[in-house]
């Protein structure tokens, strides 16, 4: 069984970071994606689609740091639906994707990051990778297709 998300999106907002009593941070945010389609007169449309994105420890530390509102991110992380109670006393259901690792995909400023010249006249891209996941170097070929 598998349950693994991998979106590319931008956040909402900035992440909102809470530190609880064991010192563990948890970070809340919410990344939009977009969706283009033809719709019935030959028109290009704009779904965008919005998620509600978890993410826990260093994770959520350096996310604190380094994600802000409108920031394009390539997030890796599993589905998870949990269920509460609301200030009426009515359960309710929430789904939400739990991040495992992201990596920032905005543009690098060039005032702040120091780059050479890009050869192929593409954008530089700010090529963190946070992942909170144990490395796995056991097989050191990499794809590079996200699924």
């Amino acid at each position: 069984m598998i349950n693994k998300v991998i979106l590319i999106g931008n956040l909402g907002k900035d992440p909102e970071v809470k530190k609880l009593e064991n010192n563990n941070a948890v970070a809340r945010f919410t990344l939009a994606t977009n969706e283009s389609y033809m719709d019935k007169s030959g028109e290009w449309q704009k779904l965008t689609e919005w998620h509600n994105i978890i993410i826990w420890g260093n994770l959520a530390e350096r996310a604190e740091k380094n994600l802000h509102k409108g920031s394009t991110i390539f997030l890796e992380g599993k589905l998870r639906t949990r269920k509460y109670t609301d200030a009426n006393n009515i359960e309710r259901y929430t789904t939400e994707i739990v991040g495992a690792s992201f990596r920032i995909l905005d543009k690098r400023d060039e005032s702040h990051h120091p780059s050479t010249e890009n050869i192929s006249g593409g954008n530089n891209v700010d090529n963190h990778n946070y992942d909170q996941r144990p490395q796995d170097n056991s097989d050191d070929q990499v794809d590079d297709l996200p699924f």
